[in-house]
């Protein structure tokens, strides 16, 4: 079989249209996620037992559940109780519930690593907590962070291809196209392949650098974790 990327030319702006919408749904369930990491993390902290407890449950189950099976109970099962919503809103909050466990669980674990007495010394002096958060404990948490970070929106990047099988129109629904109307699924996803390897690359690129900055201001040695490795991605 002769390999002609030349086919994909007239489909390059469908293409370019399907990976803009990824970054865009991308985006927003990055920041739904670390939203709800957050929010996790306080009632995990300074809620009522009880709701410590639901909140570990939720964790448990997220973390136990893969992200193709909450997608189709999101999608199917929901509608039978009457929630029905659009295929991109389903699957930005899909990706944002999924992963705000793991943001919760590297931000729990880079506020333990953290000095007791830097904290223990702020509440002594009569510090508001949000004035503890946010100049104490927040830069010295970032670049502990970061690397771990990194890797989870690397995976929350790459698991969006996984949206086209509930409709939403992102690069991989795109691509899926293009291969339908054209019967070239080799050039198409080695293109798709190529796509995703150069994206993953450049923003692992981009936050390593970033987290170089802030550890050396910080004055804390950066480790960062290797997109290519899975360590920190579910």
């Amino acid at each position: 079989m002769a390999f002609d990327p030349g086919i994909l030319r007239p489909h390059v702006p469908a293409l370019l249209v399907g990976l803009v919408d990824t970054f865009w749904l991308c985006a927003s369930s990055a920041v739904l996620a670390c939203l709800l990491g957050i929010v996790l993390v306080v009632l995990r902290r300074m809620g009522p037992r009880p709701l410590a407890v639901l909140i570990d449950a939720y964790i448990a189950v997220t973390l136990a559940l893969p992200l193709l099976v909450l997608l189709y109970v999101s999608f199917y099962v929901l509608p039978d109780f009457g929630l029905l919503l659009p295929a991109p809103l389903v699957g930005v909050l899909t990706l944002a519930i999924y992963y705000a466990p793991y943001i919760a669980q590297v931000i729990q674990a880079a506020i333990d690593g953290l000095p007791r007495g830097t904290v223990e010394a702020a509440v002594a002096i009569g510090m508001p907590p949000l004035a503890i958060a946010r100049r104490i404990v927040a830069p010295q948490a970032l670049p502990l962070l970061l690397p771990t970070m990194t890797g989870l929106g690397i995976g929350l990047f790459k698991d969006s291809a996984l949206l086209s099988v509930i409709s939403v129109h992102e690069f991989m629904f795109a691509a899926k196209s293009v291969v339908a109307e054209t019967y070239a699924p080799l050039e198409v996803y080695c293109m798709v392949a190529l796509v995703y390897w150069a994206a993953t690359g450049l923003l692992h690129a981009l936050t390593r650098r970033w987290e170089q900055r802030i550890a050396i201001a910080h004055g804390v040695q950066s480790h960062g974790i290797s997109s290519s490795s899975n360590a920190s991605t579910p």
